[in-house]
């Protein structure tokens, strides 16, 4: 490890030492699952995960998510949580991931509390604080507490000292939930979110490693890696015939490739974020 990552990592431990214990909000990705390692050498059994469980998420990222607890001796708990039931989250405006979060921390503080944890932790790390993500302001109305961004964690150094380590997640592609292919304004339902999940996955089982299927109506716009390109071009045939029987009548490729949160590129960008400072549960 390089002297930086390790200054980083000694203080994420101590940030963990002074929680105590912990509830971590796990989606089996890169960030979290490296917060979830660290926490689970630092607190040992005062460590608890939850991760969601809801159309927006595809059972593929779920089953993965309960292997690496299953690997870190951690405890998983799953949360079933109702988004589509609410007008707030199905209308899709930019705000819908404020939604999205604040029904999955009222979830995870119900567990906090019944668990004896004290405080609720996420993967959010310090680069994400410069996007937009209307979820940071559920966040800290729920009090929750993002370890990796306190240590100053960027999502290289992250990745640098998962593969220390030795977790399998190190090089995991970012993962986004199946809502974020839908633009904003167009009503989310169960129907496109499975459409756009059976597409992803029939991509997927191709080789493609990175993948979003943009949902325009008709139009299903894939990104990929710009090096992956050639090899989707050669298979294009194959992927029109597949998307065409998912209900799509146009497939096209995005010339500039994968790149996250190209949906909020029609958004004008606004303040960050913000509330109350977080706190811990009162047990």
């Amino acid at each position: 490890m390089f002297g930086e990552e390790r200054r980083k990592l000694l203080k994420l431990k101590e940030i963990l030492k002074e929680m105590g214990s912990a509830l971590v909000a796990f989606s089996g990705g890169a960030d979290s699952a490296f917060l979830l390692k660290v926490a689970r050498d630092v607190l040992g059994e005062r460590v608890v995960a939850a991760t969601a469980r809801s159309p927006i998420f595809p059972d593929r990222e779920y089953r993965e998510a309960e292997s690496i607890a299953r690997e870190l001796k951690v405890r998983l708990i799953p949360v079933f949580t109702s988004e589509l039931s609410k007008p707030e989250f199905v209308r899709n405006d930019p705000e819908r991931c404020y939604w999205c979060k604040r029904e999955l921390f009222e979830r995870l503080s119900e567990i906090a509390r019944r668990e004896g944890v004290r405080w609720i932790a996420d993967g959010t790390n310090s680069e994400d604080l410069l996007d937009f993500r209307p979820g940071r302001k559920a966040a800290l109305e729920y009090g929750v507490r993002s370890p990796l961004s306190e240590a100053g964690l960027t999502k290289d150094e992250i990745r640098i000292l998962s593969r220390e380590l030795g977790l399998p997640t190190w090089n995991k592609p970012p993962f986004a939930c199946l809502a974020t292919r839908i633009p904003y304004g167009v009503p989310i339902s169960e129907e496109i979110l499975e459409r756009v999940n059976r597409a992803e996955e029939f991509l997927l089982s191709l080789g493609f490693r990175q993948v979003r299927v943009r949902h325009h109506g008709e139009i299903a716009r894939i990104e990929v890696e710009i090096e992956d390109m050639n090899a989707l071009i050669l298979r294009r045939n194959e992927i029109a015939e597949h998307l065409r029987k998912l209900g799509y009548t146009y497939i096209t490729l995005d010339l500039e490739g994968y790149r996250s949160g190209s949906l909020n590129r029609s958004l004008q960008k606004g303040k960050n974020a913000s509330g109350r400072a977080a706190r811990p549960l009162d047990l």
